[in-house]
Order: C-alpha cells, then sequence, then structure tokens
C-alpha cells in the first residue's frame, strides 16, 4: 500500500487522522538512548520553535508538506521489520498524536518520539525524548513524561542551561549531552570533561551522519 497523499487542504484535522508529512524512512536510530538500532522514522512537517542550527529547517513550513493519511502510514511502517518507530519533524506535538500512535500500538509497534516539548503532550508513548530549546520552554507534563533529556551544546552555557532541565525531569530520565554538528570540533572535548567531572550525564553523538545515513 502507498502512502496516501491529500492535498485538497492543507488544514490538519484536530483528531490527526490527517498528518502534514515532510518523509518516511527505514534506517538506524543515529542519536541518544536508543543509538543502534533500527527503526522506522515518520517526520511531520511544521515547527514554530525556530533553532538558528536547526538541520531541517525545510521541516518548519508544514503548507508545503501533504496531508497525509495516518492510517497510510501506520501500513507502511509494518512493512519492516523492526516494529520501533520514531515521531519528529519540525515539532511533531503541534499535532494530536493520539490516533496515529494508538494505531501504531495496534499492530504491535512500539512508539518514540522527538520533540521538544514546547507543545502539550498528546500520543501514547514507550519512549520520550526531550531535547528542550531556548527559544521555547518546554511544557510541565513533557519534562515529568521524558525517558531521556538531550541538551545539544551549542556553546559552553548550555552546560548550566542543560542542569536547570536535568532537575525538573524525573529520577530515572537518562540524561544526555549532544554537541551541535556544527561545532563538534570545537565543543566536544568541553562535553567530554563535563561528563568526567558529571557522570549523571552521558555523551550522545550524530552517529547517523559518521554512517551517511539519514
Amino acid at each position: 500500500m502507498q502512502t496516501e497523499i491529500l492535498t485538497m487542504s492543507n488544514q490538519v484535522p484536530e483528531d490527526g487522522t490527517l498528518l502534514p508529512l515532510m518523509e518516511e524512512f527505514y534506517t538506524i536510530q543515529g542519536e541518544g538512548y536508543h543509538t543502534g538500532t533500527a527503526a522506522y522514522f515518520i517526520r511531520l512537517g511544521g515547527c514554530d520553535v525556530g533553532c538558528h542550527w536547526c538541520d531541517v529547517k525545510e521541516s518548519w513550513d508544514a503548507s508545503i508538506h501533504p496531508l497525509t493519511t495516518a492510517d497510510s502510514i501506520i501500513e507502511n511502517a509494518k512493512k519492516y521489520p523492526a516494529k520501533t518507530v520514531v515521531i519528529t519533524g519540525g515539532e511533531p506535538l503541534i499535532y494530536n498524536l493520539d490516533y496515529l500512535t494508538k494505531g501504531l500500538h495496534q499492530a504491535g509497534i512500539k512508539t518514540f518520539i522527538e520533540t521538544s516539548g514546547a507543545y502539550p503532550l498528546s500520543g501514547e508513548w514507550d519512549w520520550i525524548c526531550l531535547s528542550p530549546k531556548k527559544f521555547k520552554a518546554p511544557r510541565k507534563d513533557v519534562l515529568e513524561a521524558a525517558g531521556e533529556l538531550k541538551v545539544i551544546v551549542f556553546n559552553k552555557s548550555d552546560f548550566a542551561w542543560g542542569e536547570e532541565y536535568a532537575q525538573l525531569v524525573g529520577p530515572n530520565c537518562r540524561l544526555y549531552l549532544q554537541p551541535e554538528w556544527s561545532k563538534s570540533k570545537e565543543m566536544t572535548p568541553f562535553i567530554i570533561e563535563y561528563v568526567k567531572e558529571n557522570p549523571k550525564w552521558d555523551i550522545s553523538l550524530q552517529t547517523h551522519k559518521f554512517l551517511n545515513i539519514p
């Protein structure tokens, strides 16, 4: 079954049965807690958080990405051996993800999300990766539900900023520091020393970029 795309309207329904799909692909997870594991990625269009170092700025404008039925996204995810889906963006929590994630669970597929946490938490999740941004603070409901806090380190002030959020997540939340890709050569040595001094943190790297995969 090919993904069913609707181009008649860019109005996303409140029930989440149609979503602006930028791309979907099967790959290896490159960052954070699940690095190195196979997963089906669903990238939704639409974001107003506006990180200047974002590497997928083409995802920001939801109107250029066709509305796609959640049912067809689920059918595509079912084709692949790894029964794990990562929903990312853009900022996926702009949309109601209850319908999509419930359908994935009914198909026996685990649901992971990568989010800035700036919007209300919807959906049924097996794992929440919270990557907060300075431009729009994460909400309390997402902070409390996060299994993983991933702080992108662009400059040295981000260590103190990340510690602020480490105090707000749950006691079992995994903590990661990840160098922003364009600053990795500069910031990685600082991250190494910081983690050695503060071992509650782990290092996350964008291994998919080293592997030259999506």
